[in-house]
């Protein structure tokens, strides 16, 4: 399989993702922990189907120290033991914010108020725009059908 379109070869698309890319770089360097981090890029694209992410988020986790129990259970979060409670409420808001469409209220208040809980304003703040980011590329990288499987950790660092 190859991509529809090479992404980084056409500038319009370079140059946004560079933006995108430099917004990583900030909600990276936050005091968000970079193992929910980790976490809900993951989920996200494991809903979203985007074979390219889960591989990518997958290896670079690893690459960081994160468990792999841990990371091959995030799909199955809330039958999993490995993770705290605010890991549990990252995984929840990334789930709403990611099937937004599937809820016609949006996220709910529930949810929100359980991640306000775990997180200060600055983290949240990081935890919803990591989660609006990561779809961005998810939805990118399946329209143009990027293939899975040949990410090399820290590639794109």
């Amino acid at each position: 399989m190859s991509a529809r379109l090479n992404a980084f070869e056409i500038p319009t698309v370079g140059k946004a993702l560079k933006h995108i890319g430099a917004a990583g770089k900030v909600i990276h360097d936050s005091s968000l922990p970079v193992a929910t981090q980790n976490m809900v890029t993951l989920r996200a694209s494991q809903i979203n189907g985007c074979g390219f992410c889960t591989d990518m988020h997958f290896k670079d986790a690893v690459a960081a120290g994160e468990d792999t129990v841990r990371l091959n259970l995030v799909a199955a979060w809330r039958e999993a033991t490995v993770f705290s409670e605010a890991e549990r409420a990252a995984l929840a808001l990334t789930e709403e914010g990611t099937r937004i469409a599937d809820a016609a209220g949006g996220v709910p208040d529930e949810v929100w108020e359980n991640a306000a809980k775990h997180y200060d304003e600055e983290q949240l703040g990081a935890l919803v725009s990591l989660i609006a980011l990561i779809n961005a590329y998810n939805r990118l990288n399946v329209m143009v059908q990027q293939p899975a499987g040949s990410y090399r950790p820290g590639q794109f660092a």
